[in-house]
């Protein structure tokens, strides 16, 4: 895990929370990260919890202080507004001859990879997947500058497989005029990558509010939509270089749409079978 992903641990350290944790952990989302950068005694006030049960779910995190859990915060928010400039500012590029460069850059990928896998609880991955084989609801894809292209990669296989696939426009003017045929119950898949786009989190705020149940796909550092989402998928894509890889997103992508197919194949079968006769 990167060492400055506070929200990822959050995420992460959910499940094994007691009850008063769990209110100081979605009080720290609900306010992130301004809350975690006050005292603790505001901190704890804030999140409707004593000092002591702010300090037990910061030890639950892997802290060994108040300290060293705001330095992280500082950490992760400088590395979640890097551009690619930046970071080639911190790691100038080797514009020489490197033979040696794309086995080092699969190898990378394919540790982000297996990252990316033991990160995710299978249970989350099982319940989206079981979300979507189930037929209940629309699917609404969408996604920023970089990931709406992997938001259309996967409705076109989703269309295949279930009714009610749509990607939403990517101008806020024509999603605001979609969001209007989204019902309770529905699915919203967002995919959003550092440098996070305000426009997600705001339009993932209202489709939470009408009660859609929203998916978000992001990398370590986590997109602000995960404070409206029901279920976060972290994936790795740093790669120690100027651009990071998004090969980590587009393979939890293809493993849904796997997932996916197999446990709604009495009816996707049927699908897939029509439009091959088409």
């Amino acid at each position: 895990m990167e060492p400055g992903s506070v929200e990822a641990r959050i995420h992460e350290a959910m499940h094994r929370l007691t009850a008063a944790e769990k209110r100081v952990a979605r009080g720290l989302l609900a306010n992130y990260p301004t809350i975690g950068f006050a005292p603790v005694a505001e901190f704890s006030r804030q999140s409707g919890a004593s000092a002591a049960t702010a300090l037990r779910f910061i030890a639950q995190l892997g802290y060994g202080s108040y300290a060293e859990f705001q330095r992280a915060l500082r950490q992760e928010l400088e590395e979640r507004v890097k551009s690619p400039l930046q970071r080639s500012l911190a790691r100038p590029p080797r514009p020489d001859h490197d033979a040696d460069f794309l086995d080092r850059f699969v190898r990378q990928a394919v540790d982000n990879l297996l990252a990316s896998a033991a990160r995710i609880p299978s249970s989350e991955f099982e319940a989206v997947c079981a979300r979507l084989a189930d037929n209940k609801g629309a699917c609404h894809l969408f996604g920023g500058r970089f990931t709406d292209a992997v938001a259309a990669y996967m409705e076109a296989h989703l269309r295949l497989i279930r009714p009610g696939v749509r990607r939403l426009e990517g101008r806020s003017a024509s999603r605001s005029d979609q969001l209007l045929d989204v019902r309770a119950g529905d699915v919203a898949i967002v995919f959003d990558v550092r440098r996070y786009d305000p426009e997600l989190a705001e339009a993932a705020a209202g489709l939470a509010s009408r009660r859609v149940f929203v998916v978000l796909v992001t990398d370590a550092w986590i997109s602000p939509v995960s404070r409206h989402a029901k279920i976060v998928l972290p994936c790795e894509t740093a790669m120690d270089r100027i651009w990071d890889a998004n090969v980590a997103v587009f393979a939890m992508v293809e493993a849904i749409i796997a997932r996916t197919t197999e446990l709604a194949w009495s009816t996707a079968s049927k699908r897939i079978g029509s439009s091959e006769v088409a």
